[in-house]
């Protein structure tokens, strides 16, 4: 399966992610003549050779008028990281607006613009690209202004994009679908993200690290800080990590072919880039609807969400773990808990996919008469497994086979077990 692993050692932006990902094409030069060609209105992509730590890469600079946009953070500049804050660049209008509007004077478009989701929709939809691409890139900025409506508890259409609405913002996120589209992989599996530490200036004023949007955007993914004061992931860089990803954790078994390094522009004492490796590995899916035969088997990255509960029946819990296994879920359980002043109580726990964690939280608060819900991203270990069909003497009987890690086991459904005992008046251990 084509695999691509994005290693965020050092956080993403979205221009490090689109100069990693152009390293792995073969005319990234025709590349960047394309994204010039989008019209953009003062919108120029320059490719660059960079070097960090020794070793060699591509910065992409993205200018609006000629400027490229600085860093935001809050602390001495050898520390600051090249990314600009919540930069979600914006790309230029659709091309039926007059150019007496798209040449917005840059210190209004790129310092306060203020621009709504719908404005970013209608800037995508009138660009030159495929109909897929505009389609991730409306899918990114959507993910971005669902994460700045939480945030200032504001419907998201009415949410203003201040740094993440500027032109060299949509440059960043429909440069990374682009490429997106030209690498094609089948599957996308993205490392823990190292987000920094300390404060970001934004056009609110000054945030902790990482962003609340960016916080938000990456709930249920495995994030880091560390010693680097700075913000080393942007919400543009995490939104396009979080479409793009089908899973976050530890690169899979691949045999590598290209590999990309996409620079910053700051120095430290570790390499200050996002490396792209693009290569074959076996995945769940690559079998899965080959007859007879299975997937091999998986590591990947979920969320565990845990409630207590003290004050609901049992029937009721019942309910509410069989409204969360049809909604979904990859596993629902309870377990038996002491609560205060001696109190039984029961904790009733849900694994889901990281995208889908806000959902089963909201499913999580509906069914039950808890107040809250405590979430985590955890690691598992997956067998393969498929619904097979065992000839016996007693008829088919249907089972699930599970394959990986060494194992290869068979068991069959007990519904059909109990079937043929009660036909036949004998015990289920029997009929096993």
């Amino acid at each position: 399966m084509k695999t691509l692993y994005i290693e965020c050692n050092m956080g993403a932006a979205g221009d490090m992610l689109m100069a990693a990902l152009s390293e792995l094409i073969d005319a990234p030069d025709a590349f960047i003549d394309r994204m010039n060609g989008l019209g953009l209105p003062g919108v120029r992509f320059e490719r660059r050779a960079a070097q960090k730590c020794g070793v060699t890469g591509t910065h992409i600079a993205v200018t609006v008028d000629g400027a490229e946009e600085h860093s935001h953070d809050v602390h001495d500049h050898e520390h600051a990281h090249d990314h600009d804050h919540p930069h979600d660049h914006d790309h230029d209008h659709p091309h039926s607006h007059d150019h007496s509007e798209l040449h917005t004077p840059h210190s209004t478009l790129h310092t306060h613009h203020h621009s709504h989701l719908s404005d970013i929709r209608a800037i995508i939809d009138g660009l030159p690209l495929p109909d897929n691409v505009k389609a991730d890139a409306a899918a990114v900025y959507a993910l971005i202004a669902r994460a700045e409506s939480e945030v200032h508890g504001a419907p998201m259409e009415h949410i203003h994009f201040h740094e993440v609405g500027t032109l060299d913002a949509v440059a960043d996120v429909v440069g990374v679908c682009a490429l997106m589209d030209e690498i094609a992989p089948e599957r996308v599996v993205v490392s823990p993200v190292h987000v920094g530490s300390g404060e970001v200036r934004c056009a609110h004023g000054v945030l902790p690290v990482p962003a609340p949007a960016t916080a938000k955007i990456l709930a249920g993914v495995p994030i880091y800080g560390g010693a680097i004061r700075g913000e080393l992931c942007t919400p543009t860089g995490a939104a396009l990590l979080r479409h793009f990803a089908a899973e976050f954790g530890p690169m899979p078994a691949m045999a590598v072919e290209k590999i990309g390094y996409g620079m910053g522009t700051k120095d430290f004492e570790w390499a200050n880039c996002v490396r792209a490796m693009l290569g074959a590995a076996d995945a769940p899916s690559d079998l899965a609807d080959a007859p007879g035969d299975l997937a091999e088997e998986a590591e990947e990255t979920a969320v565990e969400l845990r409630c207590n509960l003290d004050d609901m029946t049992g029937e009721e819990i019942a309910f509410a773990a069989d409204a969360l296994r049809e909604a979904g879920a990859l596993d629902v359980w309870t377990q038996a808990i002491g609560m205060k002043k001696g109190r039984p109580g029961t904790l009733l726990s849900v694994l889901c996919p990281p995208a889908r964690e806000r959902e089963f939280a909201a499913l999580m608060l509906k069914h039950t008469t808890t107040i809250g819900v405590r979430c985590q991203p955890v690691r598992r270990y997956t067998l393969a497994r498929e619904a097979v069909s065992l000839d016996t003497p007693h008829g088919p009987v249907r089972a699930k086979r599970s394959r990986g890690f060494g194992v290869d086991r068979t068991k069959p459904e007990f519904d059909d077990l109990a079937e043929i005992a009660k036909r036949e008046g004998i015990g289920v251990g029997e009929v096993l």
